[in-house]
């Protein structure tokens, strides 16, 4: 039922798109600090980002295309522990879209 859908808090498609990133607080540029992580799923304004450390909702990011070096600054909307010491972190990229084909994804090649 699409007014359930609604409901969810996600307005817009998400796409499994794997691309290897660069994690950081934006306190703590440059990008020396970050953590290597990747994207488990993206959208327009948002993704979805594996790390190993634990986030808090509201924390400006930046995440930074490892083979381009693109970043994106952004704001923690969630963080979900999914295990030993890896947590998945929701991002809101602050109403800017994002234009994902500038970033390429991983082709495990």
């Amino acid at each position: 039922m699409a007014f359930e859908s609604s409901l969810d808090g996600r307005m817009e498609k998400r796409l499994p798109i794997a691309i290897v990133v660069h994690l950081a607080r934006v306190q703590d540029q440059p990008v020396d600090g970050a953590e290597l992580t990747y994207t488990a799923n993206v959208s327009a304004h948002g993704a979805r980002v594996l790390s190993n450390r634990q986030w808090q909702t509201g924390e400006l990011v930046q995440v930074t295309s490892f083979k381009d070096q693109i970043p994106i600054r952004g704001k923690v909307a969630h963080c979900q522990k999914l295990g030993d010491k890896r947590y998945s972190i929701g991002l809101s990229f602050n109403g800017s879209r994002v234009t994902w084909s500038t970033f390429r994804a991983y082709s495990g090649t």
